[in-house]
């Protein structure tokens, strides 16, 4: 298909203010019928499409997700007369978390390095020792290892609200524009990981609940809202992380009829690269347990399944 005026590919990866007006007026005059007259819903899920993360100069820069971007933004505009909802996370941090470098000290009194792995052991035995919100730390880190079966990491500051970092990438974002004019269809954007406690990979829940916060636990209102929807798509960053926990929150919470709608894009996320850890083969085994449970690992180039059965 012929992609609007506006779209270049190689803009991707570029910080700029998005077009929004020429993705509008595109999505007009694209003339396609509404999305509330879908007979068949589909909802597309982002996870995590951010400056930070898709940016060469980014943050947390995943490689691989600029490429990853380009094939998420030309399905949308490829299927955009089928997709009947976008909804994007969007990663919200605040500068000091559990996670971050300023909250935690060795015994020389040095923050971690970024990408550091910080186990229960090392907590117990002094090497590392929170800054703040002492007792809860020392319990996190157990509760994290015990429940969740994951080592606190230490990230580089990233996704901090109020900076470019936070934003949607701005191809991305006109391709939503572009849609929400087209069909119709209003966006869904979902904020998460603000609470200075707990880790938030997924859409869905924190790793560790604070049942003394609203958002310190599982999202029924969206899980519900979801759920309602006959074909589910996920992509977005990082694969490892924020994908994979997402997908898992929903394997988790939903029954088998639910997991069949789920389809996650393959070629539309990559994983964190950490020099200890092979996250990308952590999640490759992840995914395709997943898989025997029902949801299907597909490839932007094979569509959107059954389009004769979501058009006609």
């Amino acid at each position: 298909m012929d992609f609007p005026d506006y779209y270049l590919p190689e803009w991707i990866g570029e910080l700029y203010v998005p077009n929004t007006s020429a993705a509008i007026d595109a999505g007009r005059r694209a003339d396609l019928r509404p999305s509330a007259t879908d007979q068949r819903k589909v909802f597309l899920l982002l996870v995590d499409c951010q400056v930070d993360f898709v940016h060469p100069e980014g943050a947390l820069s995943v490689p691989g997700a600029v490429d990853d971007v380009r094939r998420t933004v030309e399905w949308i505009y490829k299927h955009a007369g089928v997709i009947t909802t976008i909804g994007a996370s969007l990663d919200s941090h605040v500068p000091l978390q559990i996670f971050s470098p300023a909250w935690w000290v060795d015994e020389a009194g040095h923050h971690p390095s970024p990408y550091t792995l910080i186990y229960e052991a090392d907590v117990t035995a002094g090497r590392w020792r929170p800054l703040y919100d002492y007792d809860w730390s020392i319990e996190y880190v157990s509760r994290l290892e015990e429940a969740s079966k994951k080592v606190l990491t230490i990230w580089p500051y990233h996704t901090l609200i109020g900076t470019p970092g936070h934003n949607l990438v701005p191809a991305l974002y006109e391709a939503i524009a572009y849609h929400t004019a087209a069909r119709g269809s209003q966006p869904m954007f979902l904020s998460k990981g603000s609470l200075p406690r707990t880790e938030h990979y997924s859409i869905l829940e924190p790793e560790v609940k604070l049942t003394n916060d609203p958002m310190g636990g599982l999202n029924h209102e969206f899980m519900g809202a979801l759920s309602a929807y006959d074909v589910i798509y996920v992509a977005g960053q990082a694969k490892s992380h924020c994908v994979l926990e997402t997908v898992t929150s929903m394997v988790r919470h939903y029954p088998p009829a639910v997991l069949r709608n789920i389809r996650v894009l393959k070629d539309a996320m990559s994983s964190v690269v950490h020099p200890d850890v092979d996250f990308d083969a952590i999640a490759d085994e992840t995914f395709a347990s997943y898989e025997k449970q029902g949801l299907k690992l597909v490839a932007t180039t094979d569509g959107i399944e059954a389009d004769e059965r979501l058009v006609d």
